[in-house]
């Protein structure tokens, strides 16, 4: 029962403001069969507000793409081409501006992403959190990803489509590839950036998730509760 602990680490993407509401969700198990009474629900709350505060919230913030290096949205290869160009023609502040919209409607998309990861948690078997905590370094996040990505999809994709509206994101594109392709002699472009944009933002997404995992695994320091210590030095040795 101590071993299902890791995965609520994994799953905690959301605004803070959002986060009360999420957690009060899990369910209220109190035992599982071999193990004895342990406050799972509130293992699983302690765990998901580590996971929010070190590492996942930080991507619903504004820059919170922009300015991770780890994580920040940069243009397709077809695109690479007009961002060069457009440096050289004088262009650089709308090419930056191109590149800033998509990772803005990525920080929004992000937010959505709570009652999927809360929905995980619920269908995790107990043989799955067994198999997580005596996996690999990225075990959870891996778990994680192979059964949310196609949900998160379709929570991404339609906010990050509203929001290239709302921040402009449609205005800066088209202006930029209609300046494009008016240069002659160029091979004329017209990218799929909302499709790209979610990719990326899933891929942002679980790169951090796994950033959380690996510490907890790996330094002791980082198990700051007691729950915390105990279900990880079970996977210490494993």
């Amino acid at each position: 029962m101590k071993k299902i602990i890791l995965l609520a680490l994994t799953f905690s993407l959301a605004s803070c403001a959002e986060m009360q509401q999420t957690l009060n969700q899990f369910p209220q198990i109190s035992q599982i069969p071999g193990v004895g009474g342990v406050d799972i629900a509130g293992g699983l709350k302690e765990a998901l507000n580590k996971g929010i505060t070190q590492q996942v919230s930080k991507l619903t913030s504004v820059d919170g793409f922009y300015r991770n290096e780890a994580v920040k949205i940069l243009l397709p290869a077809e695109l690479q081409k007009v961002d060069a160009t457009l440096r050289k023609i004088g262009l650089s502040s709308l090419a930056d501006e191109g590149i800033k919209v998509l990772n803005r409607a990525a920080e929004d998309a992000v937010k959505e992403a709570t009652p999927i990861f809360v929905s995980a948690v619920r269908n995790m078997s107990f043989t799955d959190a067994k198999n997580i905590l005596l996996g690999n370094d990225v075990a959870a996040t891996s778990y994680l990803q192979s059964s949310t990505t196609t949900a998160l999809y379709g929570k991404f994709n339609p906010v990050i489509k509203s929001s290239f509206e709302k921040v402009g994101a449609d205005a800066v594109w088209t202006k930029i590839i209609t300046k494009y392709n008016t240069i002659p002699l160029v091979k004329k472009v017209n990218p799929d950036l909302t499709d790209y944009t979610t990719n990326q933002a899933l891929a942002g997404v679980f790169k951090m998730i796994a950033v959380e995992e690996k510490e907890i695994r790996n330094n002791i320091s980082a198990r700051t509760t007691p729950l915390l210590k105990s279900v990880f030095a079970m996977q210490d040795g494993k």
